[in-house]
C-alpha cells in the first residue's frame, strides 16, 4: 500500500487533484476543468488515486462524484513520522556532540 500511495503522489495532476479535492468533493468534470488534458486522462488519474486509497468515487445519478479519504495517507504518514523522528534525534545528538567537544569538530 505504501509504494501506490507514494507513486500516485510522485504526479503533479495527481497531487493538484488531491489539493483541489482538499477544498471539497467534486465531479470528475469539475475536477478535470482546469487541466489542458483529456477526460480519459484525468479518469486514469482519478484511477491511480482511488488505487492507492487516497480518493473515493460514489456515483450520484448520472455523476461520479470524488472525495478525499483522509485515512489514505495514514500509512504514509506513519512511515514519513518514523523516519522524521529518527533524524530529528541524529540531528539533536551531532548538535549535542558538537557542543560538547567544539575543539574536536576544528580542523
Amino acid at each position: 500500500m505504501l509504494d501506490s500511495t507514494f507513486s500516485a503522489l510522485a504526479d503533479p495532476t495527481r497531487r493538484a487533484i488531491l489539493a483541489r479535492l482538499a477544498l471539497g468533493e467534486a465531479t470528475v468534470g469539475e475536477i478535470g476543468e482546469p487541466f489542458p488534458i483529456s477526460a480519459p486522462a484525468i479518469s486514469r488519474h482519478l484511477k491511480v488515486l482511488e488505487d492507492a486509497a487516497l480518493i473515493a468515487r460514489t456515483r450520484r445519478g448520472q455523476q461520479l462524484v470524488c472525495r478525499l479519504n483522509p485515512a489514505g495517507l495514514k500509512t504514509a504518514q506513519e512511515w514519513l513520522d518514523h523516519y522524521r523522528a529518527f533524524w530529528s534525534g541524529a540531528f539533536d545528538r551531532l548538535d549535542a556532540h558538537l557542543k560538547s567537544n567544539p575543539e574536536g569538530s576544528k580542523p
